[in-house]
Parts: C-alpha cells; structure tokens; sequence
C-alpha cells in the first residue's frame, strides 16, 4: 500500500479522536455498557492477599493463613472507569443515567434492589456519584490516553466516587442517628482498602478501553 492511500486512513482515525458519533451502533453500545454495568453489582471477586492481623500481639501463636487476607471486590468502580474511557464523556453519561434511572424507576438492578425509595440506602451517594466521576474521567482522557492522563482521569474519577458516597453515607447515618462504630466501620469497608483495588482494577479497564476505542474509530 502505498504512503498516499495511507493517509487519509490515518487522517479518518485521528479526526474521529473527538469522540464516537451518535447513530444505531453507538446507541447499542451505550444500551450494551448500561448492561455491563448491572452486570459488575453482581460480580464478586475475591481477591487474597498479606496483611498483619489484629492479633499479631495478643501472645496467640499464629498460622500462615492468619496473615493471609481476602478481600471481596465488586468491580463497579473499574466498570465505570471503562463506560467513561471508552463513550467518553457525553455517551458515558448517558449509560450511566440510564443505569440509574433503571435501577431507581424500571428494574431493580442495584446491589440490594431498587426502586425510588433506594435514594435512603447508605450506598447509594456511590452510585450518584458516578455522573460526575465520568464526567471528570471523560473530560481529562479527551486529551489523550496518555500514562499521566489516565492517572490524572482515574485519581478524579474513584476520589470523586467515594468522597461523595462516604457524604452521601454520613448525610443518611446523621438521619438515623446512626453510633460511630456503625458508621466508621461501614465507611472502613466500603472505602478502606476498596480505594486501592479500584485503582488497580480501573487502570487495567482504562487500558482495555483505550484499545476497544482504536476498533470502533475505525468500524463505527
């Protein structure tokens, strides 16, 4: 092939980096990373790995799987992270939305049902805060999936998901009149080491979608 039919090929892929045009296709994936994202609230990975028990110093003699921990990770996070790299911003928010609209109003498709009075759940101010998270995620890989923009996205992103929802939680447990023990424990298992796995996980599905974008510039 020659250096002349080369380039408008190369032209056509770098233009469209302005983000997917709306039409039947674009449509469906957006309707497809809705459904992906139902599908992550009900996916439990475990995940084990070395920590320092409680009770290294209460004199109890110890076993190797007491400093083994596992942590059960449920991969919305990371699933978001990829709706915001790979729709980018417009389109991930509309899948977003629509995940929460359905979930609020249409099918209970969020981790402990749904339906509008799911706005009372402690957990909920995470799932809102997804909109801005892709926004935020969106509007920084618009400048280009390099290593210091993916960071930068993923940093906005998850930070945003969980200072909201740890707001949002304190908010409901002021309500309720909710004890310190309950609320810092909850907080702990929802934002503790959780932050960490969120950005491991959501670097790799950033990178998944950066490459997921390359073949729909070139077939959509």
């Amino acid at each position: 092939m020659t250096e002349e039919a080369v380039k408008p090929r190369v032209r056509t892929v770098r233009t469209s980096k302005s983000g997917l045009k709306f039409s039947i296709s674009s449509l469906l994936l957006i309707i497809f990373c809705s459904f992906l994202l139902v599908i992550s609230t009900f996916i439990q990975l475990n995940i084990s790995h070395l920590g320092i028990p409680a009770e290294i110093f209460s004199g109890r003699d110890l076993k190797i799987q007491d400093y083994i921990h596992t942590f059960n990770l449920i991969p919305q996070v990371p699933a978001v992270m990829f709706i915001a790299a790979l729709l980018g911003r417009k389109f991930g928010l509309t899948s977003v939305i629509i995940y929460i609209l359905t979930g609020l109003f249409i099918m209970p498709v969020f981790a402990l049902g749904g339906g509008w009075q799911y706005i009372g759940e402690y957990g909920f101010g995470y799932i809102l805060a997804y909109i801005p998270a892709v926004f935020l995620t969106g509007t920084i890989l618009k400048n280009g999936f390099t290593y210091k923009n993916i960071f930068k996205a993923l940093f906005a992103g998850i930070l945003t998901i969980h200072i909201i929802g740890i707001i949002y939680m304190l908010i409901i447990a002021g309500i309720r009149h909710e004890g310190f023990m309950f609320t810092s424990g909850w907080i702990l298992a929802q934002s503790g080491i959780k932050i960490i796995y969120d950005f491991i996980f959501s670097f790799f599905a950033v990178l998944v979608a950066k490459y997921a974008r390359l073949v729909l510039w070139l077939y959509m």
